[in-house]
């Protein structure tokens, strides 16, 4: 499911116009960005947490040239499914 087909399903779902999810959504992502960017994480109950996680510092390799290189210490963004959504995915067969 892309974003045009999720604002879609909550349109028809909610009965909300196209145009006022799609402003939820754009204002959830800013949220979100401006949360994880304070190295905040953000906790949607039932859902999941949203967090940023530190991978160190660490020896890699140069596909082309099979070079060693130093990759620097990097933050990725973390989402860890809550207990109902791993239930839900569980149960799908």
């Amino acid at each position: 499911m892309n974003k045009t087909e999720l604002i879609n399903s909550i349109s028809e779902e909610t009965t909300f116009s196209k145009k006022d999810v799609a402003k939820v959504l754009d204002s959830l992502t800013r949220i979100l960005e401006r949360t994880l960017k304070k190295r905040d994480k953000l906790q949607w109950s039932g859902f999941g947490t949203f967090s940023v996680a530190k991978r160190p510092a660490r020896n890699g390799i140069n596909p082309a040239t099979k070079q060693r290189i130093r990759l620097p210490e990097i933050h990725v963004p973390k989402f860890k499914a809550g207990k109902k959504l791993k239930e839900l995915v569980r149960s799908v067969r």
